[in-house]
């Protein structure tokens, strides 16, 4: 297995949690900070250069009903607007339940000068990837929807990059409610989080609690086809937080609980490829991965580093926040 590398100490004044991270169209590398480690923070986007020089970009509009922005998953427009899942209910606080949003910001020399609500009224948004001219979105539960057995549904949700002010209603009645998941693993009731696509448009999705990636085929018209597990192995993968796939189709996993990172080969097979134990982080070791991107032929991952409990490695909070760097593999 490989050892992580230190990629970045990031800045205490800003940064408390990092989470989600894209590619701007100039190169650079962009990373959202939801702070619930320390909700005195704004949650804010930062920005790193070829060089690795960080700073903040700038600060995410709040919900003027709460006062807060909590950035997750990020991804790019076409026309260079990020996109956002707004997720305002992580902490689990009631009256943040059903508050989350999609947000579409423009942001100029640092400020962001226009604001759109794509959609709100959401659980539990958590992760984004765009392909067209849609935007695909986990959301993490969706506990309005009852199953027979008991257990967690999740879903995606699909928004056009254009849409506004969707009212989201986390049931089976919303329209944009692409597809559905139930997590099985009784000990951990959490569901999509890690999202993907492929080169051939196919649509990879990780149930966090169960360790399992989806593999989701659809028809010529958009809609879903198939919706099956593509890839579980629990020796080598406990959790799917972000996930990532290079050019030859490996698709890398954050394995949140387990303080390590898997890829998973083409051929769907699950191999673990570094893993750390609880630590602090700050040499480089994977303390609570979140997310994975591809960035200048590494690969960056953000370490999210607060939740604990029973199936966690991870056992407490430490700044300054983390990111770590590893390889890709090799042909």
């Amino acid at each position: 297995m490989q050892t992580p590398r230190l990629f970045a100490l990031l800045p205490e004044e800003y940064a408390a949690t990092p989470d989600g991270m894209a590619v701007a169209p100039n190169g650079d590398l962009v990373l959202s900070c939801p702070n619930f480690a320390d909700p005195s923070k704004p949650g804010c986007l930062l920005r790193f250069d070829g060089e690795k020089n960080v700073r903040k970009w700038a600060d995410v509009p709040v919900l003027e009903e709460t006062g807060l922005a909590h950035p997750m998953g990020i991804a790019f427009g076409p026309d260079g607007d990020i996109y956002i899942c707004d997720n305002q209910a992580w902490s689990g606080a009631p009256e943040l339940q059903f508050k989350g949003r999609m947000l579409r910001l423009r942001i100029r020399d640092d400020k962001v000068v226009k604001t759109t609500v794509v959609a709100k009224g959401m659980e539990h948004p958590n992760g984004i990837r765009i392909r067209g001219n849609y935007m695909y979105v986990t959301q993490s539960l969706l506990t309005k929807i009852k199953d027979p057995s008991g257990l967690l549904v999740s879903g995606v949700y699909k928004f056009s990059l254009d849409d506004e002010n969707i009212e989201v209603s986390n049931t089976l009645d919303d329209e944009n409610l692409l597809t559905t998941f139930i997590t099985y693993n009784k000990e951990c009731q959490y569901g999509a989080d890690g999202i993907e696509f492929d080169r051939e448009g196919n649509l990879y999705v990780g149930n966090f609690g169960d360790g399992a990636v989806h593999k989701i085929i659809f028809n010529d018209d958009g809609s879903v086809k198939e919706n099956f597990v593509w890839a579980k192995d629990p020796e080598q993968l406990q959790s799917t937080d972000g996930m990532i796939m290079d050019n030859r189709g490996n698709l890398y996993i954050a394995d949140f609980s387990a303080n390590a990172i898997a890829a998973v080969t083409p051929d769907g097979k699950v191999q673990r490829i570094a893993q750390s134990p609880d630590t602090d982080g700050f040499n480089g070791e994977l303390d609570q991965p979140g997310e994975p991107i591809i960035w200048n032929g590494k690969l960056v991952v953000s370490c999210f580093d607060l939740v604990t409990g029973p199936d966690k490695v991870n056992t407490a909070h430490e700044l300054p926040a983390t990111m770590s760097e590893l390889e890709l593999l090799s042909d």
